[in-house]
Order: structure tokens, then C-alpha cells, then sequence
């Protein structure tokens, strides 16, 4: 660069500070990337999700009619590479639609938890004095009966369903959120920006809608991975003890019980496809919310 006495001065490297900064988006999918199980999670979903919503539409299997004539048939049967059961359904085709209703009810109650769980959080921590007491009391109260138990009670008073399944599972599940975000919002409540909102008369409404789980949203996001994981097997839990969906309906976990019957009488086949399905959909969703944890504890030092 030349100055105005003429002489020629190089010019510097732009600081760190002057860099531009780059998308958060761009910036996350590379921190994410990064972390090579997180990608294998990721990957994994992709697959079951392919194989249990997109595979019914290229192998086609009747899952309501029985075929008592085709009963047990081994893996490698002309037309069921995954053999039969007891009662003749095709066990890939059953695979498939077991894997639809464990995904759905296991986002679908995940979400919901997550969900209840940020908002009662959020109030309970910005609200404090007797409101987070209160509040906070009765996550306690309910934290203290085990869940399965109360799943279970649940899953004996009303009649199974998906829909049913997804209410009783997140009306439980929203007590570990709770108490995550609570956490945040006790920390983010003393922040300057959120004191100077108040002073310009600001509500506390505001203050958790446009601050607290704004700013919590990092840590929510991780937690929801672990919650759909965890929703899985509360599924799978409750079909594996016979408070499933009913037939001619199917998931994982009543396919996992039925076929630990069948496993002493040789039938292998109908007890590995599910557990391994099962242990493989939680451990993907377990490795994405490692690889989410990275992306925002990147963000949250560079901010």
C-alpha cells in the first residue's frame, strides 16, 4: 500500500477478529463431520429410515393375513430372505413395519418430552423463589417412581396405540429436560442482556421466549437425541412385556419378545434381526447427539 510521502509500507495480515466469519451453518457441518461416529450415527439412521419407510414401496409383503403354511420358514427361502414366523408373516417385510412404528412413537415422544421439558425448564429457572420450588418439587416427586413402572401402569389403563404410545412416553419423559434447561435458565437469568430487557420493562415471558431457550437451544437439541434414543427403548420395553401396539401391527421390542419364545425351539432368525435393529437405531442416535455436543461447545468458545 502507498502512502502519501510515497513510500510503500506491505500491509499487515488481517487479525483473527477481521476474518470474516463463516456461516454457522458451514461451521457446524464441518465440526460435525469431524467426528467420524457421529457421521457412522448419521449413516446409520439414514439406513434404517430407508429400509423401514422406503423399503415397503420395493418389497411388498402381506402383514395382516396369515399363512399358516409357511410357518418358520429359515432365512433363505425362495422369497423370504429373512425367513417367517410363527404364523407365516415374512420377517423382513415385519422388520419393516415393526421399524416404522419404533421410529415414529421414538421421535414423535422424544420431540414431546424435549418439548415440555424446555418450557417448564425455562420458567421454573428465570421464575425462582417459590415458582422454581414448586415446580421443581414435583419433578422430584415424579422422578422418584420409576418410569417403566409408570409406563407400564399407563400402558394397562388406556388401550395401546401409536398415538397413545407417544402421549404416555413424553408425558413422562419431559422430567430429565426439565431439569437440564432449569440449569441454563438459572445461569442465563443473570446475563446483562437479560437484566437490561427487564429494566426496559421487558416481561419474564419475553425473556424466556426471546432469551432463556433461545440460548439454551444447544443444549436442548443434544438432550433431544438422547430422548428419542431413550423413548426406543421405553418401546421397546413395553411391547417386550406385551403392552405394545396389537396385532397385526408391529415394532422391535413385540417382535424381540415373540422371537425370544421361538429361540428355544431353534427359530434364531425371529430374535437377532429385531435386537440387532434396536441396538443399532439407539446407538446412531446416541453418536449424532456426541457429534451435536461438539458442534455447539465449538460454538458456544468462538462466540
Amino acid at each position: 500500500m502507498t502512502t502519501s510521502t510515497g513510500t510503500t509500507v506491505e500491509r499487515s495480515e488481517p487479525l483473527d477478529d477481521e476474518a470474516p466469519v463463516r456461516g454457522l451453518w458451514r461451521q457446524g457441518v464441518e465440526v460435525f463431520g469431524e467426528n467420524r461416529l457421529a457421521l457412522v450415527g448419521l449413516a446409520l439412521f439414514v439406513l434404517l429410515g430407508a429400509v423401514c419407510f422406503l423399503g415397503p414401496l420395493f418389497y411388498h409383503t402381506d402383514q395382516v393375513h396369515t399363512d399358516l403354511a409357511a410357518v418358520h420358514l429359515p432365512p433363505g427361502t425362495a422369497g423370504h430372505p429373512l425367513g417367517t414366523d410363527g404364523v407365516g408373516y415374512d420377517q423382513l417385510g415385519r422388520l419393516m413395519l415393526g421399524g416404522q412404528t419404533s421410529i415414529v412413537v421414538g421421535l414423535a415422544a422424544g420431540v414431546l418430552a424435549t418439548l415440555m421439558g424446555t418450557v417448564w425448564g425455562a420458567i421454573a429457572g428465570f421464575a425462582g423463589g417459590w415458582v422454581d420450588a414448586a415446580m421443581m418439587r414435583v419433578v422430584d416427586a415424579m422422578m422418584s417412581i420409576p418410569s417403566l413402572f409408570l409406563f407400564m401402569l399407563m400402558a394397562t389403563i388406556v388401550t395401546p396405540s401409536v398415538p397413545m404410545l407417544i402421549l404416555i412416553i413424553g408425558a413422562f419423559a419431559w422430567l430429565g429436560p426439565a431439569r437440564l434447561v432449569r440449569g441454563e435458565a438459572l445461569s442465563l437469568r443473570s446475563r446483562e442482556y437479560v437484566q437490561a430487557m427487564r429494566s426496559m420493562g421487558g416481561t419474564g415471558g419475553r425473556a424466556v421466549r426471546r432469551h432463556i431457550i433461545p440460548n439454551a437451544i444447544g443444549t436442548v437439541i443434544v438432550n433431544a437425541t438422547f430422548q428419542v434414543a431413550d423413548a426406543i427403548l421405553y418401546v421397546a420395553y413395553l411391547s417386550f412385556l406385551g403392552l405394545g401396539v396389537p396385532p397385526p401391527a408391529a415394532n422391535w421390542g413385540g417382535m424381540l419378545s415373540d422371537g425370544l419364545a421361538d429361540t428355544y425351539s431353534g427359530h434364531w432368525w425371529l430374535l437377532y434381526p429385531p435386537g440387532i435393529a434396536i441396538i443399532l437405531i439407539v446407538l446412531a442416535f446416541n453418536f449424532m447427539g456426541d457429534g451435536l455436543r461438539d458442534v455447539f461447545e465449538v460454538r458456544l468458545r468462538r462466540r
